[in-house]
């Protein structure tokens, strides 16, 4: 791959260059430990600049007819797709396996995945209707969707196109213009969304500044209608406080502690396969992978040896090599930091099922492991891991399993495994979580509301919910006649 230098500031569909403050950044790629490009951040001057274009592009846009903005977001959805399917050192997909160590497949999934967010809420756009009540004698009443405004779009390094796609869409299907900053470890991937998404939309709509949170995101916090943020609990609660004086709507999704919990009537060989997919899905760093794993005591060691069998096969190298199963952690600190779960767990009593595994000699990669018995007070497993490891627990009662599920504070996803269908809905009525798998690891569908409980956030992406979620709703009655 030749070495790439873009810029991170996009305002009014200009491409800002270099001075007035502005510096680049090293994109480093996990793969190698290498630098292969750079990046220019925004200043707070270009943060403000990037508000008060959107703040004019709001105007034109939410006007825009709903067959006009159906339309372009349907364009974006082609031209994603477009770009899934394109192969070589070349390609986004590539880019995006290099920049974040994500496999190359993955990677090219991801961008496919972009593509339906797009076409998802072009659908659910198209059928938004003005509701109409003719309840009262006499009177008439109309509930109109309306904009909020400017968007503040905040997003991670795990899913660089995918995420931001869900919220920019969402956005823009409602009538919104948006501010976006991405995050500096996969900011090169992030521009490419960017870069597409103004083909298509007037210039002002959609605003790119890359920077510190306190150069562009404390002065859009004080500013926008709307905020639509993923991240870490802690960092929600920051933002949180800052606009909470303004009572600045926000869609938060934040941390994740999914456990993964076996029936005992469970089809062992079938739980396992979709365990492998929960648990190692983006190398583990996904906000609704397995984190903590409950099966019952009676299939603790044909469970174990499945797993084990498993588990063992993984190959960890470079992503963008078809025969790799597990790529590499994009913070240069995570394998240390992995391994060190792993490891007070173990010291804590938990026994670790898989060897020694084989790592490539430069660049960021942690060896997938399991621990068997891990307490349940342990990191490991009370505490969002985004890594290739996961606690196992046995237990005697189903209420016991149920119990540690609830008790983190968390409540993205979680799964269950069985082969009865009321006693799966039955458990997952009992799970405190805003998204369930049942004998399935990948639940989320962009037409479906997605969002967390308690400490993994608020408010709902996807479906209905994630468009309305941009939307403020006014109510206009209308005398008709005399009563």
């Amino acid at each position: 791959m030749n070495q790439l230098s873009e810029s991170g500031v996009r305002i009014g569909g200009e491409i800002v260059s270099d001075g007035q403050g502005r510096r680049r950044i090293e994109a480093i790629s996990p793969v190698d430990g290498n630098a292969f490009g750079d990046v220019l951040q925004g200043t707070a001057d270009d943060a403000l600049r990037a508000f008060d274009v959107a703040k004019q592009s709001f105007g034109s846009w939410s006007a825009t007819p709903v067959d006009e903005r159906v339309a372009t977001l349907r364009a974006i959805a082609g031209a994603l797709r477009d770009e899934a399917s394109a192969t070589g050192e070349s390609s986004w997909a590539w880019l995006l396996s290099t920049e974040t160590g994500k496999r190359l497949a993955e990677a090219q999934g991801e961008i496919n995945f972009s593509a339906v967010y797009f076409d998802a809420f072009a659908d659910l756009l198209e059928a938004q209707r003005d509701e109409h009540f003719s309840v009262i004698p006499g009177i008439t009443h109309r509930v109109q969707p309306q904009a909020m405004g400017v968007v503040a779009v905040i997003t991670p390094w795990n899913f660089p196109v995918s995420i931001p796609a869900r919220k920019i869409a969402a956005a823009l299907a409602a009538g919104c213009t948006v501010v976006f900053r991405a995050a500096e470890l996969a900011a090169l991937s992030s521009l490419r969304l960017s870069a597409l998404i103004e083909r298509f939309v007037p210039a002002g709509v959609v605003n790119t500044v890359l920077g510190t949170p306190a150069d562009v995101v404390t002065p859009w916090l004080e500013r926008v209608d709307c905020v639509s943020f993923t991240g870490s609990t802690r960092v929600g609660r920051i933002i949180n406080e800052q606009i909470a004086p303004r009572f600045t709507p926000a869609v938060m999704e934040l941390g994740g502690n999914a456990s993964f919990v076996v029936l005992d009537d469970a089809d062992i060989n079938a739980a396992v396969d979709t365990l492998m997919i929960a648990k190692f899905r983006n190398n583990g760093q996904s906000c609704i992978g397995a984190n903590n794993v409950l099966i019952p005591r009676s299939l603790e060691a044909d469970f174990r040896d499945a797993l084990t069998a498993a588990a063992s096969s993984l190959v960890v190298g470079d992503p963008r090599d078809a025969a790799t199963d597990l790529g590499a952690l994009a913070p240069e600190k995570d394998p240390a930091r992995v391994a060190s779960l792993v490891d007070d767990a173990v010291a804590a009593g938990g026994e670790a099922l898989l060897g020694q595994t084989e790592l490539p000699t430069s660049g960021h990669y942690a060896a997938p492991q399991f621990v068997m018995n891990a307490p349940a007070s342990s990191t490991l497993v009370a505490d969002e891991v985004f890594g290739p490891a996961a606690g196992i627990i046995a237990y005697d009662d189903l209420n016991e399993a149920l119990g540690l599920q609830r008790a983190s504070g968390y409540g993205l996803a979680s799964y269950v495994c069985t082969q009865d269908e009321s006693r799966a809905d039955a458990v997952a009525a009992e799970f405190r979580a805003g998204i369930i798998g049942i004998n399935t690891a990948t639940p989320n569908y962009p037409g479906a509301p997605f969002g967390g409980i308690g400490l993994s956030g608020l408010g709902y992406e996807g479906g209905r919910q994630g468009l309305e979620a941009h939307q403020h709703f006014r109510t206009i009655a209308t005398k008709t006649e005399s009563v």
